[in-house]
């Protein structure tokens, strides 16, 4: 058994260590196998660590509890994915509050090039049903990874679609792999582990507790280019998903709908307070996004440019872009490219008069 994977799954472990403290440990020590080797004194000294948190991890002795933790993953085919894996969701890594640790059963490659998530009441009524197959349609187009929560109504209608269209579809859990909640959709999710697959941060046993719902929320808009809310109250845990969506500089597109049907209110207001763009058909999303039918799409890696007239940092930028093929938002293209904020604000300044970097709704760059 890998090391390392056992000193991964005891860090996600350790009492008061959270994903975000997790993640600072990391950036300063490597690897989870260097941060049970550092010193107490060593690791009390990286910030936002501290004494208390240091003296939680020098002793820490469940190894062999993260050890069972992982034969029960390996007798139950479910892929463990660290925060440093490369099949773990690039565009959820870079959301501040990632879960450090990923449950994944399934045969979907979880970073393809467009991901769009699909949400709503679980009330839904024949607007709704009827949108979400057309939309779940529309995107068949562009192979898109369509990715919901598994729920009744919009959820579920969203995964049976894409199950139907030929598209795969992520189911999002807020409990273990273990346990499908609602029972109900049970046949649904062993479909989609063929054409899909389901993902969780949570354990093998955990039950889908109602603080659960929130978390799962964030992994959905987090992992998701764009996320479409169809049908939602007032107050519902799609807009949460909306709203988390936002906060990661994501597009969020919404339905509206009839002004006196209690669950078109909470999607009518989203547009009514510009944190969704209004949405009818594809066409809306592929303005929006740029996106193009993927039959069509020319990658950027295809195109020549000639380096002998860019700057090195210039270099790093097409290099860096490469990598996004449907854009890349500004903080993330400074961190990949290793370029600050500053001086890379300038830089794409010039490449974009010279043609090469153009700019996209939703403070996105990409290369022309």
């Amino acid at each position: 058994m890998d090391d390392e994977k056992i000193y991964q799954v005891s860090l996600s472990m350790v009492p008061g260590i959270g994903d975000i403290t997790a993640k600072t440990l990391l950036s300063y020590c490597g690897s989870a196998k260097e941060v049970f080797n550092k010193s107490k004194n060593n690791l009390a000294k990286i910030p936002g660590i501290g004494q208390i948190n240091a003296d939680k991890i020098k002793t820490f002795n469940a190894f062999n509890q993260a050890e069972r933790e992982i034969n029960k993953c390996i007798n139950q085919n479910i892929t463990i994915l660290f925060i440093s894996d490369k099949a773990y969701p690039k565009k959820l890594k870079h959301a501040p509050d990632s879960p450090m640790i990923l449950y994944y059963l399934g045969a979907a490659n979880l970073n393809n090039h467009k991901t769009v998530a699909i949400v709503g009441t679980r009330k839904s009524i024949r607007y709704g049903r009827e949108f979400t197959e057309k939309i779940v349609g529309q995107l068949s187009q562009h192979e898109a990874l369509s990715v919901s929560g598994l729920a009744c109504g919009i959820d579920i209608n969203a995964h049976k679609s894409a199950l139907k269209h030929g598209l795969d579809t992520i189911g999002v859990m807020a409990s273990g792999l273990d346990i499908i909640y609602p029972s109900i959709h049970w046949g649904t999710a062993m479909e989609m582990v063929s054409q899909g697959g389901l993902l969780t941060e949570f354990k093998i046993g955990e039950k889908p507790d109602a603080h659960n719902f929130p978390l799962r929320n964030r992994v959905i808009a987090g992992m998701s280019d764009v996320t479409i809310v169809i049908e939602a109250a007032k107050k519902a845990g799609a807009l949460i998903t909306a709203e988390i969506a936002n906060s990661y500089n994501r597009d969020v597109f919404a339905l509206p709908g009839d002004v006196n049907k209690r669950f078109s209110e909470g999607c009518n207001n989203l547009i009514k307070s510009n944190k969704a763009h209004l949405l009818t058909s594809v066409e809306d999303i592929e303005y929006i996004m740029n996106w193009e039918p993927q039959s069509n799409h020319i990658p950027s890696e295809d195109k020549y440019y000639d380096y002998s007239k860019l700057t090195n940092e210039e270099r790093a930028v097409i290099e860096t872009l490469k990598l996004g093929l449907d854009g890349m938002i500004l903080d993330e293209l400074s961190w990949k490219s290793q370029i600050p904020l500053n001086k890379l604000a300038s830089i794409l300044l010039t490449l974009e008069f010279s043609g090469v970097v153009k700019t996209l709704p939703g403070k996105k760059y990409k290369l022309v």
